[in-house]
């Protein structure tokens, strides 16, 4: 997937969740909007180098957008809302065996059925040689112990999500959660049970209920992500 044009800066903090200041490489000091909902643990330290992305819309009130941050590894992609285009795309384009063979994907699909909430999910594959599949794709840039985990922060969503799938599965579909593991490191995925254990236990308990899950590393290139390789997971 392109990305729209980078510009190099050090971010100098985050704060208020989604704000971080920068200092551009020409010398500004700029207010960059955050798009990232979770901690971001381990994703940011004073005078790391950044990426950002610039919009000349006048209705914006941060003109700039935090991409990437670089831990001394590589580059974390931060962005959460680049990360379900990357997965939509290597999925219409027969890169992820997994989920290949659907004639039809879309995205935001409606999945509400009786005595669950409504909920969306992010991809909605049909028309395959496989039974339809819901699968919903999470951002992962939590590091530790040379292994990517999630989530970074307790996430009640995330565990109705995951429930959802079951239920999906229990009504003959295929229900599917990718990890997208947005940075270099770790040599496999896991649940965080230090961060979330009721989040771990309930990934553990669909999976035996048929929930298929995927780990996907993306990597980043001069203005480019894309997915490059299967990661193992271990529950």
């Amino acid at each position: 997937m392109q990305l729209p044009p980078l510009t190099e800066g050090r971010i100098i903090k985050r704060y208020k969740r989604f704000l971080a200041d920068v200092v551009l490489s020409d010398g500004r000091l700029v207010t960059a909007h955050c798009p990232n909902t979770g901690s971001m643990q381990g994703c940011w330290e004073p005078d790391a180098p950044v990426q950002l992305s610039h919009s000349d819309n006048p209705k914006r009130k941060l003109a700039w957008t935090l991409e990437r941050v670089d831990m001394g590894n590589g580059w974390i992609g931060v962005h959460t809302g680049r990360t379900n285009p990357v997965i939509e795309e290597a999925v219409r384009r027969e890169l992820i065996p997994q989920l290949g063979g659907y004639a039809s994907v879309r995205r935001e699909v409606v999945f509400e059925p009786a005595g669950f909430e409504r909920a969306r999910f992010d991809l909605f594959l049909s028309h395959g040689t496989a039974p339809d599949a819901w699968v919903e794709v999470k951002n992962v840039t939590l590091w530790l112990d040379d292994v990517l985990a999630f989530p970074d922060a307790v996430t009640t969503r995330g565990r109705k999500h995951l429930q959802l799938l079951a239920e999906a599965v229990r009504q003959s579909y295929r229900g599917v959660m990718v990890y997208a593991l947005n940075r270099p490191e770790g040599r496999c995925f896991r649940p965080a049970d230090e961060i979330d254990p009721g989040y771990a236990d309930t990934l553990r308990q669909v999976v035996e209920q048929g929930v298929e899950v995927i780990a996907l590393r993306l990597s980043h290139q001069n203005e480019e992500m894309q997915v490059s390789a299967e990661v193992p997971v271990v529950l």
